[in-house]
């Protein structure tokens, strides 16, 4: 069994040894792994954590509901879940088409606070990946901006595996770039989340406020 304590160290000290004093979001990707993996880890001080599959999602919040966790969705969505997860979590990261921000918004109960959401890029052109083109942000970001219940945070990627941290930075750039230049457009938006446990390190050189980090914390998936 790993020892995930000592694992959410390891993964802090290499977070701070490359961002300094920059503040970076750790989240937890606990998609595939047990409730009590993430009790344990909660425990130790993670807050975050993020699911991909809906289902498996509700069912661990269930046994987690004395957890005053920070929920984020980060998988695709499908239409038929969106009111699930309009209403289970704090956070989704894979906005990529304004149908989805609309029924996000109006299944969000507005008793809760407004739904913190990220643009899904496709940086690398992949057809088997969700997300919109670069060119294609900004359109997206201005049709979530006037919806209730949302509130526009951020732009998110999984760009394709590259072997290199150069190959990862220049993946990266272009999304850095567009993220500054919509911060002048759009005054909420303060989250880049990019990196996860392969390539972190070149993420936050170009800029990710918050990494995902799954097998570096939990170990590889069952």
């Amino acid at each position: 069994m790993p020892d995930l304590t000592n694992n959410l160290h390891d993964v802090q000290v290499a977070i701070a040894r490359v961002a300094g004093m920059a503040p970076i979001t750790l989240l937890a990707v606990s998609k595939r792994h047990p409730a009590s993996a993430i009790r344990e880890l909660f425990a130790a001080g993670q807050h975050d954590f993020g699911e991909n599959y809906v289902q498996e999602a509700l069912e661990k919040q269930a046994q987690l509901a004395d957890l005053e966790i920070v929920w984020h969705f980060i998988g695709p969505i499908q239409s038929n879940k969106t009111r699930d997860i309009a209403n289970a979590f704090a956070w989704v990261h894979s906005v990529d088409r304004s149908k989805v921000a609309e029924r996000l918004s109006s299944q969000r109960d507005p008793q809760l606070p407004a739904l913190n959401v990220c643009v899904q890029v496709n940086l690398s052109a992949e057809e088997t990946k969700s997300g919109v083109a670069l060119q294609e942000v900004e359109a997206l970001c201005q049709a979530i901006n006037t919806l209730p219940n949302l509130s526009l945070r951020g732009l998110m990627a999984i760009p394709a595996a590259l072997e290199t941290y150069e190959q990862q930075r220049a993946c990266f750039a272009p999304l850095q770039r567009e993220f500054e230049r919509l911060k002048a457009l759009f005054p909420s938006l303060d989250t880049l989340s990019i990196g996860m446990s392969a390539d972190f390190e070149a993420a936050i050189a170009e800029g990710s406020t918050l990494v995902r980090i799954g097998t570096a914390l939990f170990g590889a998936r069952q």
